[in-house]
């Protein structure tokens, strides 16, 4: 395969974000890798790309070290080389941080940071062959504004955007930029750990194909960063210039009841 061909790889590929990610990636003319735990979404999304888009296909965990070797192996072997690394696969977990095991915060921190960093450390050298090359890490808006009752799923994302900035500034004279994309509650599975926001908020949720094409586009422009337009922005800045503002907002909005002793 010529070199001019755009060699892409996202984790989580088979629904979600991820699958209008992959199906964007595919309308711009990109070879597609999809990555995620389960086959069946995988061949789902992959049935939607045209039939000559030749996706791969990697069912695979990325919290598993050997699953991220035969991830590493596959892209080596078909390609040789990766312009864009996407880290999108995770998971949404919610409730009072007094109420999370330990086996749910390795989950969160696992999937959501851990297996992330390590499989953009393992791709290091097919990232550089295709230099200048790309990782991109869909946080979410809680990585930036950490939202009560969910303290554990806030902390692994402000984990992902640190880990951006620092990966920024390090891979740089690598010629591998990174960007941070921070999408809002998104229409996906992932939503039904908000229901109780979204219904005592009137949180706006945003349709898949919307989010993939901005964080599309950020790449394509070479951007640090992919933040929903609207409200967010303000409340971004705020956070880290007035964060008592928001502490006091979400005192508001956000109160949840606390578990009783012996209840």
């Amino acid at each position: 395969m010529p070199r001019e061909a755009k060699y892409v790889l996202v984790t989580g590929g088979g629904t979600g974000i991820g699958r209008a990610l992959v199906l964007e990636a595919a309308r711009r003319g990109m070879k597609v890798a999809l990555c995620g735990r389960r086959r069946a979404p995988l061949e789902e999304t992959a049935a939607a790309l045209p039939e000559d888009a030749g996706p791969i296909l990697i069912d695979a965990d990325i919290t598993v070290a050997s699953d991220r070797a035969r991830v590493v192996a596959r892209i080596a072997e078909a390609w040789g080389a990766l312009d864009v690394l996407i880290n999108n696969a995770g998971v949404v977990v919610g409730g009072p941080v007094e109420s999370l095991g330990d086996a749910a915060l390795e989950e969160i921190f696992g999937a959501n940071i851990v297996g992330p960093m390590a499989l953009t450390r393992d791709l290091a050298p097919l990232l550089a062959a295709a230099r200048p090359s790309r990782v991109v890490n869909v946080g979410s808006m809680f990585g930036d504004i950490a939202y009560p009752g969910f303290a554990a799923y806030s902390a692994s994302k402000f984990a992902l955007r640190g880990f951006s900035s620092a990966l920024r500034r390090e891979w740089k004279p690598l010629g591998i930029g990174v960007t941070y994309a921070a999408p809002r509650a998104t229409q996906t599975d992932a939503a039904a750990a908000f229901h109780h926001l979204i219904a005592a908020t009137g949180m706006r949720l945003d349709d898949p194909e919307r989010v993939a094409a901005s964080i599309w586009r950020a790449v394509e422009n070479g951007r640090d960063d992919a933040y929903p337009l609207g409200p967010e922005r303000l409340f971004v800045l705020i956070q880290r210039l007035a964060p008592k503002l928001i502490d006091r907002a979400l005192a508001r909005t956000a109160a949840s009841p606390r578990p009783t002793p012996n209840a």
